[in-house]
Order: structure tokens, then sequence, then C-alpha cells
């Protein structure tokens, strides 16, 4: 028998009843703990585990075997491959849904522990340190920024074999990453997740200068629009005439999703050789944003375009170098709170933890300047 596999006896079945969601027997997991510490930690990352299941057509935990729990593994290495998670976290993650499917083995929702084989854990990422996550520094921010203002000039000239409308929006996105701090995730379609459909003009209001992102928390937040930030936007949109409020920001210039799209909302195929975009306003179908691959491709040919110079075995700026880099810049300047609430991280602690070895060298430094 495969021990990834296995289901539970029908005398465990008739105790645990398999209309019990697994969000259900995550919250009576949590309940069991002693710690409130320990409660806290492992709720947002069991709770994604099991919007990961529901995702997958998981139901309840007697469904559960070694192919779901390695396929959240290939998950959680995509999250780290965006800069979305660092290693460890994502270790630290499978380590809590390996616990939680050991409590529903000592439940009797379980025989055997699903997450606790070679082959679920096959795709964790490497469990390397934080310290290793790239940060754009302010050099390189200022190239890349630059680079992207002087494409699009060259792109009005037509010096440039690039459309107008695709330079503003890849300006737009170099700006919203480098301002804001937001992830990719967030900007971006994911393939893997229905909920994340790119960020669309409705979730855009220029007058009260906010935009409002599917966060971590898997949550809409809000999010302030610096003036540059806001200029991009105002711009792009100026360019785009988006004629609906749910077209995306960053559509995609992928031809075969366009005819997708229409014969999705209309359930018929169109001509081949139609003029797919003039078809998609007229009809106020709304194209697909482009992917969390294609942010990835854009930052990587626009970076290279620009010269810039990386460190190590760097391939390209990656979109959360970004968010890095601006909190580490609040941080340095003392100003812990603002990268808080820039980053949008739930707990001071959080930013603390994220910026330890800028506090460790603060801390450092201000030994030798009382030792002075």
């Amino acid at each position: 028998m495969d021990s990834g596999n296995s289901r539970p006896t029908t005398g465990s079945r008739d105790r645990h009843p398999t209309d019990t969601t697994i969000q259900q027997s995550v919250d009576r997991y949590l309940n069991s703990l002693d710690s409130g510490g320990s409660r806290a930690s492992m709720r947002p990352a069991l709770t994604e585990f099991s919007s990961f299941c529901h995702e997958e057509g998981v139901d309840s935990v007697a469904e559960l075997d070694s192919g779901d729990c390695r396929e959240y593994g290939l998950r959680l290495r995509e999250r780290t491959i965006d800069g979305d998670l660092a290693g460890s976290t994502a270790n630290t993650y499978f380590r809590y849904v390996r616990a939680f499917l050991s409590f529903c083995v000592r439940d009797e929702q379980l025989d055997t522990n699903p997450a606790d084989t070679e082959r679920a854990e096959e795709f964790l990422p490497e469990d390397r340190a934080t310290r290793d996550t790239q940060f754009w520094t302010p050099e390189q921010r200022k190239q890349l920024l630059s680079y992207a203002d002087e494409r699009v000039q060259m792109a009005r000239e037509e010096t440039i074999d690039v459309p107008l409308e695709r330079a503003y929006r890849d300006r737009t996105i170099v700006v919203l990453l480098a301002e804001l701090g937001v992830r990719g995730a967030e900007l971006f379609r994911d393939r893997n997740d229905d909920d994340r459909r790119g960020l669309r003009w409705a979730d855009v209001d220029l007058e009260s200068r906010t935009l409002e992102v599917y966060g971590k928390s898997r949550e809409y937040e809000a999010v302030g629009l610096t003036d540059r930030a806001h200029n991009a936007l105002s711009r792009l949109q100026r360019v785009h005439e988006p004629p609906i409020d749910n077209w995306p920001v960053f559509p995609t210039g992928h031809t075969a999703s366009k005819y997708q799209a229409v014969e999705d909302a209309t359930g018929e195929r169109p001509e081949p050789g139609s003029d797919i975009d003039a078809l998609l306003r007229e009809q106020a179908i709304a194209p697909p944003s482009i992917t969390k691959e294609a942010g990835r491709q854009i930052l990587k040919m626009l970076t290279s375009e620009a010269g810039i110079e990386l460190e190590g075995d760097q391939e390209y700026l990656k979109p959360h170098g970004a968010r890095r880099a601006l909190g580490a810049e609040l941080y340095e300047k003392g100003h812990s709170e603002l990268a808080q609430a820039a980053l949008r991280h739930k707990s001071i602690e959080t930013t603390h933890e994220a910026y330890s070895d800028i506090q460790a060298a603060d801390v450092a430094e201000s030994i030798d300047e009382v030792r002075e």
C-alpha cells in the first residue's frame, strides 16, 4: 500500500464525516493547540493550504494524498521564484501543513500523513536564508526608471520597434514596483490561482490616489499612489482608453489568449485574421492580464536593454527586489512603522524580522558610538 495515498477506514469516516471541510479540520487543529502564539503563526499558512486544496478540488482531509501535498510544495516553490516567499519561509509553511496532517492522523481522520513522504517534498525549494534575497540598489532603480522613460520617448518617435501602448504599459509596471512596493502577484495574473486575475482599472482610483490589490492575506488591500505612480497610471489610462472598468491595467499581448477570451464570452471563435483588439473593445470583452511569468520576462528584457550591472549570479531585477529595497530604504532611515505600512505587514515584528540585518548593523554602530 502506498503510504502517501492511504485512505482511512470506514470507522474513521463515521467519526469524521466526509462533509467536514479541510478548513474545519484546520480550525479543529488550531483550537487544540495550547499556545496562542502558535495558533497566530500557523493560521495564515494553514488557511492558505485550505484554499489551495479547495482550488484543486480536494474538499476534505480524507481525500488528500501525497500528490496533493507535492503540488502544494510546487506552489510554494513558484512563490519563492517570484520572490514572494523566502525558501526558509516556504519550508516552514510546509512543516505547518505536515504537523496539521499528523494531528489528523492522531484524530483518526487519516491513516497516514501524506505530507510525510519523499514524493510530497520533491518540489520544496532550497531552505536558504532571507539575506540572499535580491534588493534593487538605488542606482539600479534610477537606471531602470530612467530607461523606461527613455523607451516611451523612443516609441513615440518610432526610433524603436515597440508599440507606444506597450512602452507605456512596461514603464507603468516598473514605476509601480519601484514606488509602491507591490508584489508581482498583486499586479499580474496567476495561472494557478483563479482569484489573482491581475490589476484592473476598477481597482484604480486616480481621484483618491489609491489602488486596491489582492494581497498576500487573500483580501483586498489599499495602496496609496505616490506622485510618480499616479502620473504613470494617469498617462497609461489616457493611452489605453480602457472601454470598461474590468479592463486589465496590463493587458496581455498574446493573440491566442485574446481569441480565447472572445470565445469564452460569446461561445463563438472569431475568424482567423480578425482585428481581435477592435473586437474586444466593440463587444466590451476584457482580455486577460499578463501573467506573472510575462511580468518577469518584461523585467528581464528591460534590465538587459538598460545595461544594468548585476551582482553575482543575478539574472535580472526581480519584482520582489523592488519591494525589499523600498522597505530597506525606509527602515534604514529610521522609519520602521512607515516601512510596515508601505509593505502592509500585519505587525511591526514582521518588519523587524525582514530587516533584522539592518537592525543588527544599527546596534553595532550604536555600540561603537557609545564606546568612543
